[in-house]
C-alpha cells in the first residue's frame, strides 16, 4: 500500500474467539494496523510499547488490531494455539488476529515484523513502517515516529514522516506465497 491508498476490506480470526474486519473500529478517528509475531525477538522488544500504546490512545479513539501472518509451520511458536496463549500472559491488552492465508499482509505490503500501518478517520494509509527508532532498548528511544504520527492522525493533520523502513524479522511467507 501507498500513503493515501484506502483500506481495502478484510476478515480476520482473532485470539478472542471473534472476527475482525476492516469495519471493526469505524467509530475511531483511527486504525492502527500492526503486523507482528510471537518468535521474532524485534516484534517480542515491542509489545509492551504497543500495550502502553493502547492504554495512552485507545480514550482519543484509535483502533488497534495486531497481525501474525508468519507460516507457523515453519515457525510453531507463531501457531495460532501460541497466539492465544501470548494474549493471555499479556491481559489481552487488544487483537491479536491471525492472518492464516496471508492475504492482508500481502495487500499491506508488509515485509518485516514488526511492521506498522496507520489510517486516519477516512481509512487512508497515513503512516507505515517503523515504531521508533530503537527497537532494543526503550530508554534509549530519540524519535518516536508511530506516536508523532498517531497524533497527527488524530488531530486530522498530515503526518510530517509518512513512511521510515521498518526493523524487524523478515515475514515468514508460506511456500510458494512469497510477494513477487
Amino acid at each position: 500500500m501507498n500513503i493515501g491508498d484506502k483500506l481495502f476490506r478484510f476478515e480476520l480470526k482473532a485470539t478472542d474467539g471473534r472476527t475482525y474486519n476492516s469495519f471493526s473500529y469505524a467509530d475511531r478517528s483511527a486504525l492502527l494496523i500492526i503486523v507482528t509475531c510471537n518468535h521474532c525477538p524485534y516484534a517480542r522488544a515491542y509489545w509492551k510499547r504497543f500495550i502502553k500504546l493502547n492504554s495512552t490512545y485507545e480514550e482519543d479513539n484509535l483502533g488497534i488490531i495486531a497481525i501474525n501472518p508468519n507460516d507457523a509451520n515453519q515457525y510453531p511458536e507463531d501457531s495460532f494455539d501460541n497466539m492465544v496463549k501470548l494474549m493471555k500472559d499479556l491481559g489481552n491488552p487488544f487483537v491479536y488476529a491471525h492472518d492464516e492465508d496471508q492475504s492482508v499482509t500481502k495487500r499491506l505490503g508488509a515485509s518485516r515484523t514488526p511492521e506498522v500501518f496507520l489510517f486516519n478517520s477516512k481509512r487512508e494509509l497515513v503512516y507505515r513502517g517503523a515504531i521508533d527508532d530503537s527497537w532494543d532498548n526503550e530508554n534509549s528511544v530519540t524519535r518516536v515516529y508511530l506516536e508523532d504520527a498517531i497524533e497527527h492522525a488524530l488531530d486530522g493533520l498530515e503526518v510530517d514522516f509518512p513512511e521510515v523502513p521498518p526493523v524487524g524479522c523478515s515475514i515468514k511467507w508460506k511456500p510458494g506465497n512469497e510477494p513477487q
